[in-house]
């Protein structure tokens, strides 16, 4: 067996996490929707695609003539990486599913965000913690 055909082990540090205050709604809007931009806090998310405009933000901003799926809560990677590194978002992912968790995931150019809904997070800061991260409040 030569070096070429052997597996590759990424080694994925520990993560911590921090759970952001606010309750949030993920928001659907018709396509070329104008929306405004939240107000600045922790987080909010405006992605305009083809097929439709979502909008993550705290709860108490959705737009009322949105279709909303309230109630989520959101994890922020508090580390960066490199976009080379790989496995950082699957290192979250994986317990989360392993626990029957769904999420919402998103990516800036710095770090990594995961919503589950309100009712999953704390199985969540468990099954993440049990995974070897730190989650803090």
């Amino acid at each position: 067996m030569n070096a070429s055909s052997l597996p590759m082990v990424w080694t994925v540090p520990t993560l911590t996490l921090s759970l952001l205050a606010d309750v949030y709604a993920v928001c659907r809007l018709p396509a070329g929707t104008p929306v405004g931009s939240p107000k600045p806090g922790a987080f909010s998310l405006l992605v305009q695609a083809v097929e439709e405009t979502t909008l993550v933000c705290p709860l108490h901003q959705a737009p009322p003539e949105a279709e909303i799926d309230p109630a989520w809560r959101c994890f922020r990677i508090m580390q960066s990486f490199d976009f080379a590194v790989p496995g950082i978002l699957a290192s979250v992912l994986g317990p989360l599913a392993k626990a029957g968790i769904g999420i919402f995931a998103t990516s800036t150019f710095s770090t990594d965000y995961i919503l589950v809904k309100e009712q999953d997070a704390d199985r969540a800061m468990e099954a993440l913690r049990a995974a070897g991260h730190q989650v803090d409040l």
